[in-house]
């Protein structure tokens, strides 16, 4: 659906709570904002959902087009999406179902709305479903109050942490059923390779992102006050640098994990994990002392203070 099209109801959304009217009142409707596979910049739309055990799923159906939408090409370049429903925000990632796994939602789906059976009837592609997986690092299991960036950073950690194991047990889920199914010129079964994909991309993209982060915003700002800390501040730079080489070895064979030599997957998922293990473990051990005493999130600037008290 064409921008245009997309902004009222976007915005009537918004402004009530997730309720709109016109064609979409009483539906159940989310907002889906993805990143530009090529623009990198931020789109939002709104779909049609529909519930399935403690998954949210979005139909990639334009209609019964003949083209997936624009929407669906972003999340395969990136996993990490924001979800809209009602009043509630959060992040997630955007995993499509392959094989029987997608036959069988997308059979739930046309129960619960019978209009997408059409939508496929119309078009010769198989339409994708996409589970939208809730992915915060507030919702990890123990998971404490954050008070400060020593807090934080913690957080930060322990979410990055469960998603690797999350992402080496898929990756022996996916070898296991490959090497099951696969037998002398077979083609790989479908299944568990997008998955696995989609995890790990979403993984990768997001510690590239807090590592830029720290690179580019928290070093420099603490370096400043803390210069004791200056060969701290570099290793762990230079630490960003090496995990990122592993990254993009590992993203290579992530980009034919349907013919991807098992072994070789492992070998670069278990390096990044050892060399990702050591950092966080030393960051932790050289940082949290000082990042305790600074309050996360930040207190209002005066002049703000001010205004809402008035």
């Amino acid at each position: 659906m064409p921008t245009s099209f997309n902004q009222p109801i976007i915005d009537e959304f918004r402004a009530n709570g997730g309720k709109v009217g016109g064609p979409f009142a009483g539906g159940d409707l989310l907002l889906l904002t993805t990143t530009g596979a090529k623009s990198g910049k931020e789109h939002t739309v709104p779909l049609g959902y529909v519930r399935y055990e403690d998954l949210v799923l979005v139909v990639a159906s334009a209609g019964g087009a003949p083209h997936h939408p624009a929407w669906y090409h972003n999340l395969l370049a990136h996993p990490m999406v924001q979800v809209e429903i009602g009043t509630e925000v959060f992040g997630a990632v955007a995993v499509p179902a392959e094989g029987a796994r997608r036959d069988q939602l997308f059979e739930h789906v046309v129960r619960a709305v019978p209009g997408y059976a059409d939508y496929q009837a119309n078009t010769s592609r198989t339409v994708p479903v996409v589970a939208l997986e809730r992915s915060e690092p507030a919702a990890e299991d123990g998971a404490r109050e954050v008070a400060n960036l020593a807090d934080k950073l913690v957080e930060i950690h322990t979410w990055l942490r469960s998603q690797l194991r999350h992402v080496r047990a898929e990756a022996d889920a996916h070898f296991a059923a490959r090497a099951a199914h696969q037998g002398p010129g077979e083609p790989p079964a479908p299944g568990l390779g997008l998955q696995l994909r989609q995890h790990c991309l979403a993984f990768c993209q997001s510690l590239e992102f807090h590592h830029t982060s720290e690179d580019t915003h928290t070093f420099p700002a603490l370096a400043s006050q803390y210069p004791h800390l200056s060969d701290v501040f570099a290793r762990l730079r230079d630490e960003h640098q090496t995990i990122a080489r592993l990254q993009g070895e590992l993203l290579t064979l992530l980009a034919d994990i349907g013919t991807a030599d098992p072994q070789s997957f492992r070998t670069e998922l278990d390096r990044l994990a050892e060399e990702l293990g050591k950092h966080l473990d030393y960051e932790e051990e050289h940082l949290l002392p000082i990042l305790a005493e600074i309050p996360f999130p930040p207190p209002a600037p005066a002049a703000d203070a001010a205004e809402n008290t008035t």
